[in-house]
């Protein structure tokens, strides 16, 4: 029978979740300046920035992708930055899913949208997803370079990806709580090469 969710064990997952971001403080913040790095080269040639992802990471790759085109902080006024989550039309989705196989979704958002110099964030608790990794073996067809946010021992995908953070624990909700903290970073990182007059 499980533990009674009384304010002690809600505190423990709390808890839970401070020890994971503590360890990516610790063992990733060069892999996540990395990775932002290589966003924030793209936003500053006006290319693009896909993100990918299923389940709580395809509405993580909505909410960034809306942290870019819109703005991170309601006082920076700033211009749009190009990004597409290509989890947003359920048209393209259905139809992929129905004609061409759920595995190959996203590559074939890259396939329509990825160009050059382009960027795709592959979101995955588990580095494993097939139509996230076959997104980012279209990205080499089209030398579009990728950037995994991952989880657990990576998977596949941290060997795939040009650069790439691994949150450091194997339980999906904080692999997912970390992942959206370390979006923002990226998104503080982009506007402020973007637009330092503003900070």
């Amino acid at each position: 029978m499980p533990q009674p969710f009384d304010p002690t064990r809600v505190a423990d997952i709390i808890g839970d979740s401070i020890a994971t971001k503590q360890l990516l403080a610790t063992n990733c913040a060069n892999s996540i300046v990395a990775a932002g790095t290589v966003l924030c080269d793209a936003a500053a040639t006006r290319n693009l920035i896909m993100f990918c992802g299923n389940g709580g990471s395809a509405a993580d790759s909505q909410h960034l992708a809306a942290e870019l085109v819109i703005r991170l902080r309601g006082n920076i006024n700033r211009a749009a930055i190009p990004a597409l989550a290509l989890t947003v039309d359920p048209s393209i989705m259905t139809a992929g899913g129905n004609d061409i196989g759920f595995e190959n979704v996203f590559a074939r958002g890259v396939e329509a949208y990825g160009r050059p110099g382009d960027v795709l964030v592959a979101i995955s608790t588990s580095g494993t997803s097939a139509n996230v990794v076959n997104a980012v073996l279209e990205c080499k067809k089209r030398g579009v370079r990728s950037v995994g946010l991952l989880g657990g021992s990576g998977g596949i995908l941290a060997e795939l990806c040009d650069a790439s953070v691994i949150v450091p624990s194997s339980v999906t909700a904080r692999i997912q709580e970390s992942h959206i903290l370390i979006g923002h970073i990226w998104c503080e990182m982009i506007e402020e090469r973007l637009f330092p007059d503003m900070f």
